[in-house]
């Protein structure tokens, strides 16, 4: 996509292919709204699937502060800029890309639609926007690069207990042509999330979301050298016969011969006692540090402290980030802390912020207090779960269009303009 590509008014055709669309028999898969495009995504997922993708810790107070303080900062437009001709283009670590978002890594995707990560992959390479690649993927970041061409993609990294885990997985991205390692830092450990617990239901004991690992050379030896019970018949309930034929249409290969098999339940357990690193500190980055020359992100910043150890400890970028509210309830909320964090990292390197966006405007205001970007992660997989590839190819199209439009008419030509001058607070 080239640079006069990015100057094309998209929201403007975009607004027009909606308005006209029924009338040329092209209607939309997915609704406009955010709580109505939730509506329909529940509609069409299990009940465990909406606890584990809407839920967050806690009684979720975090969860709705990420919202609420969005309403503080109110936005002044200023009028006569010709804004025609509009740049919605930013640059991050030397590429350029159309939009200031970029797709949230989300796990275990095939809870929301079959496709899952493969449908998301083709999606975000047909409308040109980086798509994260998550830890806990459905499908392996193989398969996704596979489809997506020269498209960005970068990937996600959780801690595993095997630094050799940790290091395969990031030489398997750097083969995939992902553009930078997004490190996340606050799932040492699950939250305390009542809406799955309520159900009693975690999908990676189903062998959910765990294709990155499955697929490694690596973890398959752990396998082989897993403590514990794994290759013991576990005791027949009908929970448990849920679970073990789960267990076997997850796992790669046949499903009649892995039923039979004590491999995906050997695989799951082997998850389990690598997954995370609770122990991981400060001085254990310098290891990721010095088998990648990507550019490493950390997520799941909150405090201007923390900013300031991520630039002392040689990282490339920050994710102001509280996981969508799913690890600690009553924390605080990203788009609270950015201003600080920004005021902190003072341009030393990129900031990007994630949890709670919603709208164009959302992104218009995390942008003019100092987010280099935005990541989106629930809008795009409810478009998943209510019309596959073609839903989160519109609820791109359809943030694309918000952003430009509320960048436009509040008098901004391009990213570089959007500043904190053009918000005010209650």
């Amino acid at each position: 996509m080239t640079a006069e590509d990015f100057k094309k008014s998209f929201s403007r055709q975009r607004q027009t292919d909606i308005f006209l669309g029924s009338l040329r028999g092209n209607n939309r898969t997915i609704p406009i709204s955010f709580d109505k495009l939730r509506a329909a995504a529940k509609n069409n997922m299990s009940k465990e699937a909406y606890a584990y993708i809407a839920g967050s810790a806690g009684c979720e107070t975090t969860k709705r502060s990420n919202r609420t303080d969005f309403k503080q900062w109110k936005i002044v437009p200023s009028m006569l800029n010709d804004v025609s001709d509009c740049n919605t283009s930013v640059s991050l670590f030397g590429q350029d890309y159309p939009t200031p978002f970029l797709l949230a890594p989300i796990g275990v995707l095939d809870m929301a639609h079959p496709k899952a990560d493969l449908a998301v992959a083709k999606a975000s390479a047909a409308e040109g926007v980086p798509f994260i690649f998550s830890n806990q993927a459905s499908v392996d970041m193989e398969t996704c690069s596979s489809v997506m061409g020269e498209s960005p993609r970068w990937f996600q990294l959780y801690w595993s207990t095997s630094n050799d885990l940790v290091e395969s997985f990031v030489r398997r991205a750097e083969s995939c042509g992902c553009e930078g390692i997004v490190l996340t830092l606050d799932t040492t450990m699950l939250g305390w999330r009542p809406r799955d617990l309520d159900l009693d239901y975690l999908p990676f004991l189903r062998g959910r979301g765990i294709a990155q690992y499955t697929s490694d050379p690596v973890f398959r030896k752990l396998m082989k050298t897993s403590a514990g019970d794994a290759d013991k018949p576990p005791k027949l309930t009908w929970n448990s016969i849920k679970a073990l034929v789960k267990m076997a249409k997850n796992y790669p290969g046949s499903f009649w011969g892995n039923l039979l098999s004590e491999e995906p339940r050997r695989a799951v357990k082997t998850f389990i006692e690598c997954y995370s690193r609770p122990s991981l500190k400060w001085d254990d980055l310098s290891f990721l540090r010095s088998i990648t020359d990507l550019p490493i992100l950390l997520k799941g910043i909150l405090s201007p402290e923390d900013a300031r150890k991520a630039i002392k400890t040689n990282m490339d970028g920050i994710i102001v980030s509280n996981h969508g509210g799913r690890q600690v309830d009553g924390a605080v909320s990203a788009i609270e802390m950015l201003p600080d964090i920004t005021q902190e990292v003072n341009g030393e390197m990129p900031v990007l912020m994630d949890s709670g966006i919603r709208t164009g405007s959302d992104i218009f205001k995390a942008i003019a207090l100092g987010a280099d970007a935005v990541l989106l992660g629930r809008p795009y997989t409810y478009a998943l779960a209510t019309a596959g590839e073609q839903g989160v190819r519109e609820v791109i199209q359809n943030y694309r269009a918000d952003f430009e439009l509320t960048m436009a008419l509040s008098g901004c030509r391009s990213v570089d303009e959007i500043h904190a001058n053009r918000l005010q607070t209650d």
